[in-house]
């Protein structure tokens, strides 16, 4: 299909703009920040296991993460002080081995070369997007494109950081889609209204069944439904 064809494509289906989640979507690092949490607490005193972690990570804010954590660990250490060593552990395990996730690459020099419009919607402050979009070489594709929960001053699964990010697109929310590995973040999308895409490639994600979701597990398949017609869910 040649470019004029997949635009006529992109028009046809009415989506304009893909949103994105950042870590455990388009970065694989799911494991590395439970491993962070798993190193921090442990030299706190705890005896958390990374299969524990991984079994009730959930996504959302960073301090509601340490909260759980902290209280399943029995730890008393304040969260003021849990918040900058998780984030400088993860800091180091992420420059250690931090990749895309499989074919995330290749889509979206795919959905460049389609026409669409592509940002990304996150929790994580934009230092941090922005440094592990760098180490993963995907930086390019999402220069001046990255909105965070800390710039909406709301956190998913409140929609307000969907509606931040199409706004400052300049697209209709109707005209995005959005794609997410965790319950909160799929849930901010079903709050706002808009097809999610939930991103389900590991033994500990959690099923979701909603009108509004569709389940993926390899990132690719993203694709085969842009080019079927996505029409809103009523």
């Amino acid at each position: 299909m040649d470019k004029t064809s997949n635009t006529a494509t992109r028009r046809a289906t009415g989506i304009r703009c893909v949103i994105f989640d950042c870590d455990g979507t388009l970065v694989d690092s799911e494991i590395l920040c439970n491993q962070a949490l798993v190193n921090i607490f442990n030299r706190l005193g705890a005896n958390l296991s990374i299969e524990e972690c991984l079994r009730h990570f959930q996504g959302g804010k960073m301090v509601d993460i340490l909260t759980d954590t902290r209280e399943r660990a029995g730890i008393k250490t304040r969260i003021d002080d849990l918040e900058p060593m998780y984030r400088k552990e993860c800091r180091r395990l992420f420059e250690q081995g931090l990749t895309p996730i499989q074919g995330v690459p290749e889509l979206l020099d795919t959905l460049s070369s389609m026409g669409f419009d592509m940002c990304i919607a996150s929790n994580a402050p934009i230092s941090k997007i922005e440094h592990t979009l760098s180490l993963t070489g995907l930086l390019p594709y999402f220069e001046g494109k990255l909105f965070s929960g800390f710039q909406a001053n709301s956190w998913k699964p409140e929609p307000d950081i969907l509606h931040f990010a199409a706004m400052h697109m300049g697209v209709m929310l109707k005209e995005c889609v959005f794609v997410d590995d965790t319950p909160k973040g799929v849930q901010a999308g079903i709050n706002a209204g808009i097809r999610t895409f939930h991103f389900a490639a590991t033994p500990h994600s959690v099923k979701i069944k909603h009108p509004r979701v569709t389940t993926i597990t390899a990132m690719p398949q993203l694709l085969d439904y842009l080019e079927e017609d996505l029409s809103p869910v009523s």
